[in-house]
């Protein structure tokens, strides 16, 4: 009676305990992928974090106010308002003579804003430019972010829109999420850009996943598998097929792919693995002192060299 009563204790026990991490996953799925609103202060990155400061998170979350348009370019553009599977608003921006038109998309917890500096020197080379707030993001609709899996249609949506204005040259741009989504697009709409430039794309979803908890010196077992489960089911997509690795193998247009050697949230081995299945003329170029971050800062002579030379091809 005794072992009966402490077999029923453990098992008790182990079950609070699978309720309590699928309680904390589900609530880490949601910050994660729902930006909070205005008003909220956005938790520091990892690296900054006090030790209380980690666990506080770990059991309640991030929290990510949704971002939000912090500047304007100095061109003459024009404002667009594009129905896909949410409204979004993107930025153009034409350019003389134009040798055609690159798209570009932001990272996690950006908007297009952020893309501004990228999008003066492609304008420098001859190029005109549009700027892409993703859902949930800028001026775009919803508070909602899949990390790149429903962006894809977005990425769609704006290369139809190019499209069937009687642009033909076109080309995509993204950093991380952003190069994720365009993708995925690729991968699922088999659309034609005349080439893409790809910063920083993780491999696989769990992968990404597991970098967030080592920087938060976090074990990733179970907690990261769990996250990347309700994290799928809260939107509607299964979180363990998001893998650009595979989508990689459906992408035959010319790609230039760039890495910062010290990234911590995505490995060098997602990016050779990448760039092993790109079925088309492709190139890899690397940034030895950049971590996961805006390579203009500290490379940008060597980025516009590396542009340059693959628009010009």
């Amino acid at each position: 009676m005794k072992l009966f009563k402490n077999r029923t204790s453990f098992i008790r026990i182990i079950f609070m305990l699978f309720l309590m991490i699928n309680v904390i996953a589900f609530t880490h799925a949601y910050k994660f992928t729902h930006f909070a609103e205005n008003g909220s202060t956005k938790t520091k990155s990892p690296e900054k974090l006090s030790s209380f400061e980690k666990v506080k998170t770990l059991v309640f979350g991030v929290n990510n106010p949704k971002p939000k348009t912090t500047k304007y370019p100095h061109q003459t553009y024009q404002t667009i308002k594009l129905k896909s599977n949410k409204e979004i608003e993107c930025w153009l921006i034409k350019t003389k003579n134009s040798k055609g038109t690159i798209i570009l998309f932001h990272g996690y917890g950006a908007e297009k804003s952020s893309m501004i500096d990228k999008s003066n020197e492609f304008i420098k080379l001859g190029f005109n430019t549009m700027l892409v707030d993703f859902m949930g993001s800028g001026n775009s609709e919803g508070n909602q972010t899949t990390i790149g899996y429903k962006e894809a249609e977005e990425v769609k949506t704006c290369f139809d829109y190019l499209h069937q204005t009687g642009e033909n040259n076109i080309y995509l741009f993204g950093t991380s999420m952003g190069a994720v989504a365009i993708m995925k697009c690729i991968n699922d709409n088999k659309i034609k850009p005349k080439g893409i430039i790809i910063e920083c794309p993780f491999g696989f979803m769990y992968e990404t996943v597991c970098a967030r908890f080592k920087k938060m010196n976090a074990p990733t077992i179970p907690m990261a598998g769990i996250l990347v489960f309700w994290g799928g089911i809260q939107n509607g997509f299964w979180g363990f097929s998001h893998n650009p690795t595979e989508y990689a193998k459906n992408i035959d247009c010319p790609t230039l792919l760039l890495y910062g050697e010290k990234d911590k949230s995505v490995s060098r081995k997602e990016i050779d693995e990448i760039y092993s299945n790109l079925k088309g003329p492709k190139k890899l170029k690397t940034y030895k002192e950049t971590g996961h971050e805006n390579y203009l800062i500290k490379n940008k002579t060597e980025w516009i060299k590396n542009i340059s030379a693959f628009l010009t091809k």
